[in-house]
């Protein structure tokens, strides 16, 4: 059948299973909202105010959903506004098809108007790119982008379309969604010599990240623990793969983790390391990180292994089948006296931690929050002090609904993000910013009003930029560019401006009842909560320090 190429993009989309996407018109992709009209019936595209929350969007679609999410924006500044965005998901490897148009071929090269290489700037951060100057070449090229962006370790993939490209008759077949490449099996004698070291273990500790929840290993990961009488840690992208209450789930560990998860794995003399890459964030001083223990690696991308701390044992392949033949090679242990020390340290963990009281302290609003939610709520957070009070606080039963800026601490990134897994899962969404994150990203309320998306914006609001003022207090530092407290922004105004409900809380009392009117409204809805400038994310384990330096209260500062 021949259509035209915007029609040929679109009904390529729907042939792969979109049904939603994210974008903002411009000059070059003016034939593609042409398009996007005709098939309304079939596929929406969600206008964003900003292009880089367009990437964020179709991110956290990604996330809540585990599809492929999409996003759309013109050439020149439109582009390059997504390059934030296709960063973020590059670094968190998430599954995403970033599409620009651009100028017509017989401009490209002619500083035309904005005209932009965004293949070019866009290389190293995305899995892979496409510039395409053939009609013939689109339907293969959106397939094949589909394809690398769910396969093996996902990614970002950015296909760049120019204007006369999109207006060429080509010829489109519906074949149906492409299916990944082929799974990766793992080498059978380092399976082997993996089971060999852990056999030899007597405190197993089981580290789990984002992978994990890319191929939804959660029941594996729960029979390995179980088979090992290991304990399970987390770094802060393998939130929500196991449920908080679960007896052997200890929480994250690192820079900021649970006291017990960074010491239990520093203590271990076996760390099984599932879908995780040990970034600085975790490891602290890599010299000094986990000595005594010995690092079976599972991956599917082979550049992780030793990239950071030294493997042991590297075991490449798809987690699916790796922790599986894994697992059948292991018999039943039991280690009791790892299991004890194990307990005092939660017990210990437990007498650093505030007593939860009535006044509003990061603890009580996500106590608040914890009380209020269902488990399908799907958790958002920017990036600062409050995404890791959120990482140490709030509780998960299922998989999924933890969505966070990783690799790339990305300000900003929670608005675009929580109105994607809004429009994904239709399910409640709370997004928990602070008023530095929040300044960011305000702008995409209107999105998320436009699009009903029953959404909670909860402001922890100190006035500070709190994670940045940590670091200058505790480097005895000058408040410099932090104060954020001489704007004096009426978040209760700008939330009616927009078109939301806003509140304020001061009590956690007040906070409950809020959220409970919010979701059972399903308007959006912002809730500002008051905080003070002070409060410090402890546990914390400062940049190139060791364990023995880690900071559990204030007063060791």
């Amino acid at each position: 059948m021949q259509l035209k190429g915007t029609d040929l993009l679109i009904e390529t989309l729907i042939d792969q299973g979109v049904t939603d996407l994210f974008g903002f018109p411009g000059g070059t992709v003016i034939d593609i909202f042409e398009s996007l009209a005709k098939y309304s019936d079939r596929i929406q595209c969600h206008l964003v105010s900003h292009e880089q929350h367009a990437a964020h969007a179709a991110d956290g679609y990604a996330r809540a959903t585990g599809k492929v999410g999409v996003c759309l924006a013109t050439s020149g500044p439109g582009a390059t506004n997504l390059v934030t965005g296709v960063a973020t998901a590059m670094l968190d490897s998430i599954p995403m098809v970033a599409i620009t148009g651009n100028v017509g071929t017989n401009f490209v090269g002619k500083d035309s108007f904005q005209e932009i290489d965004i293949t070019g700037i866009s290389m190293h951060v995305t899995k892979h790119n496409y510039f395409v100057n053939d009609i013939k070449d689109l339907p293969s090229v959106l397939r094949e982008a589909f394809k690398i962006a769910k396969s093996g370790r996902p990614g970002p993939v950015l296909v760049d379309i120019p204007k006369d490209v999109q207006n060429s008759m080509g010829e489109f077949e519906a074949l149906g969604p492409v299916k990944p490449y082929k799974k990766i099996e793992p080498e059978s004698d380092r399976l082997e010599r993996a089971a060999e070291l852990i056999r030899e273990a007597e405190r197993p500790y089981v580290y789990i990240g984002g992978g994990v929840i890319t191929t939804g290993v959660y029941d594996e990961v729960l029979e390995l623990a179980d088979r090992l009488d290991a304990v399970i840690g987390t770094s802060l992208m393998g939130l929500s793969a196991v449920p908080t209450d679960h007896p052997r789930f200890l929480g994250m560990a690192g820079m900021h983790g649970h006291y017990a998860s960074t010491v239990a794995q520093n203590e271990a003399d076996c760390i099984i390391a599932v879908g995780t890459r040990f970034s600085d964030r975790t490891t602290g001083d890599t010299k000094k990180f986990a000595k005594k223990a010995s690092i079976v690696h599972l991956d599917v991308d082979f550049a992780e292994f030793s990239k950071n701390i030294p493997a042991n044992v590297g075991v490449r392949g798809d987690l699916s089948l790796s922790l599986r033949q894994l697992i059948d090679l292991l018999e039943k242990q039991t280690h009791p006296e790892w299991q004890e020390y194990v307990g005092e340290l939660v017990k210990k963990e437990q007498s650093f931690e505030p007593l939860l009281d009535e006044q509003m302290t990061p603890q009580t609003i996500l106590e608040a929050i914890n009380q209020v939610r269902t488990p399908e709520t799907v958790m958002v957070t920017d990036v600062g002090q409050h995404q890791m009070w959120a990482a140490q606080y709030l509780r998960f039963q299922k998989p999924r609904t933890f969505l966070s800026s990783g690799g790339l601490g990305t300000m900003g990134f929670g608005m675009g993000a929580a109105i994607g897994a809004g429009v994904g899962t239709g399910n409640n969404v709370i997004l928990i910013t602070g008023d530095g994150s929040f300044g960011m990203n305000f702008n995409e309320l209107p999105t998320a009003v436009q699009n009903k998306v029953p959404l909670t914006v909860v402001i922890m609001n100190n006035g500070v930029l709190g994670m940045v003022r940590q670091w200058q207090t505790l480097y005895d530092l000058a408040y410099s560019g932090t104060t954020l407290t001489d704007r004096k922004v009426d978040y209760i105004k700008l939330a009616e401006a927009f078109g939301a409900r806003g509140v304020r809380a001061e009590t956690p009392e007040k906070l409950k009842e809020e959220l409970v009117k919010a979701s059972e409204s399903g308007e959006v809805t912002l809730i500002e909560c008051p905080i003070d400038k002070d409060e410090l994310v402890l546990p914390m384990l400062p940049p190139g320090y060791s364990i023995a330096d880690m900071i559990k209260v204030k007063e060791e500062i």
